[in-house]
């Protein structure tokens, strides 16, 4: 009988190894989710402002780490077949980089070259609407807290977790929740062929607006290509 049992608990104990084997392998990585993150809605040429003043900031500062002198000049250029967004952008950055002290030349020369590059992107697949935000986290770690503690408040936290959800569903939908179309913006600070500065942020855009971003070219439609 003992030896029976030995032999049962063996067979079960190769049962239960051969399980946790074939849960530790699979034919493709599994897929999860990234942590939470928010990104910016470019809606309005207000907006772009506040995206210079962001570029110019942290542009400057990584030029005074990087030693450049201060009042080095710095020249602002156009992209080639600029769309309406460069052509703002562009003004933009021209006015913050002055008011914040830069000195900037109209024309190239002996300065730092300051250029810039908006990607389209467009996914086409579906996007969730709704990620829990700060109002739900608060509540939950409420929750955690007083039910510790007074278990009988459990059915008012809950309540109140219902209401954070609904707060953070409320403002994902003030901001037209995430779009299919992205942009890539990136600003670049040169001088001799090598780079000085250079920031790269990405920004949703309403897929309305993504004529006022896309360069025209002669005879080519207007279009963002899928990627």
């Amino acid at each position: 009988m003992a030896f029976s049992r030995a032999v049962s608990l063996a067979v079960l104990a190769g049962a239960v190894a051969t399980m946790v084997g074939c849960a530790n392998r699979a034919p493709i990585p599994l897929a999860e989710n990234f942590e939470l993150t928010v990104q910016p809605k470019v809606r309005s040429a207000g907006h772009w402002e506040l995206v210079s003043r962001d570029v110019v900031a942290q542009t400057l500062a990584t030029l005074e780490r990087a030693g450049v002198a201060p009042g080095t000049p710095l020249h602002v250029a156009l992209p080639p077949n600029p769309s309406a967004f460069d052509v703002g952008f562009r003004d933009f950055l021209i006015t913050q980089l002055v008011q914040s002290g830069a000195v900037v030349d109209q024309m190239p020369g002996q300065a730092l070259d300051v250029t810039y590059h908006a990607q389209l992107v467009r996914h086409n697949s579906e996007r969730p609407h709704f990620i829990p935000g700060q109002f739900t986290m608060i509540a939950a770690g409420l929750m955690a807290a007083y039910g510790l503690r007074h278990e009988h408040l459990d059915a008012q936290l809950a309540g109140a977790l219902g209401l954070a959800v609904a707060a953070d569903y409320g403002a994902s939908v003030n901001s037209g929740g995430p779009t299919h179309t992205e942009m890539i913006l990136t600003t670049t600070v040169a001088r001799g062929g090598q780079y000085v500065a250079r920031k790269t942020d990405v920004y949703y855009l309403e897929n309305a607006d993504t004529p006022l971003f896309v360069r025209p070219s002669k005879g080519v439609n207007m279009k963002v290509v899928s990627q």
